[in-house]
């Protein structure tokens, strides 16, 4: 059993709750049986660490343990994982423009392995995906995607000069979504939207009509539209 907080390790993976570290060691947690298993099947899974004698993993002391946790609710097996990101070709692309809320991004990326969308670019700005929240949120769908983080415009240009058709979500403009066969999905920022630069790049904007409220939750949205899309013939 490890018990000290000084051991080199511990201090490692208390290191890797800051994306930080997790960039500079390329490793970041999972917490709980489900997210492990989602690691190991696909391969990206070093070690589980624990502080229950009756289960697999690395021992440590419940004061470590507590050091690791990341929830109000307390989990006794975190998954120790390196970063897997084996690129995808996908039809269908989601790219998030400063969406920063990781529940928001967790979400996103869960409804958008769901419909289809297994490529994902996030813009700089954006929450980071191995963020414990968005990787709770996501229910461990980043396992199933390819997820890119880089500048938004570079990315959206090269797309659309590749034949991608660029759609916007906007709730002060009007129009559907259309059927393509190569769509890049487009969802902004909380508060502010699609930023500035971005929509001279967007072929055609759409919005979800709505009664009484003005907007929905970025993450309700981007699901309505990734669905309306994965209906079209």
């Amino acid at each position: 059993m490890i018990e000290s907080r000084q051991n080199k390790q511990v201090k490692k993976w208390v290191k890797l709750k800051q994306k930080k570290y997790r960039d500079r060691y390329q490793l970041f947690l999972v917490y709980g049986s489900h997210l492990i298993e989602k690691a190991k099947q696909k391969k990206a899974l070093i070690d589980i660490i624990t502080d229950h004698p009756e289960k697999e993993g690395i021992l440590v002391s419940p004061e470590i343990m507590k050091d690791l946790q990341q929830t109000v609710t307390y989990i006794d097996e975190i998954g120790l994982c390196r970063y897997t990101n084996e690129p995808i070709k996908s039809h269908a692309i989601l790219a998030l423009d400063h969406v920063q809320d990781p529940d928001n991004v967790g979400a996103l990326i869960r409804s958008a392995v769901a419909f289809g969308f297994r490529h994902i670019v996030l813009s700089p700005g954006s929450a980071d995906q191995y963020n414990e929240k968005v990787i709770r949120a996501s229910k461990g769908a980043i396992f199933d995607c390819y997820i890119e983080r880089k500048p938004l415009e570079e990315a959206l240009l090269a797309y659309k000069q590749a034949g991608y058709y660029i759609v916007g979500a906007d709730a002060h403009q009007s129009g559907s979504i259309v059927k393509k066969e190569n769509v890049v999905v487009v969802l902004g920022n909380e508060g502010h939207g699609i930023s500035e630069q971005i929509k001279p790049i967007i072929d055609q904007f759409v919005t979800i009509q709505t009664q009484t409220v003005e907007s929905l939750n970025v993450s309700v949205a981007g699901a309505i539209i990734m669905r309306d899309w994965s209906l079209l013939s």
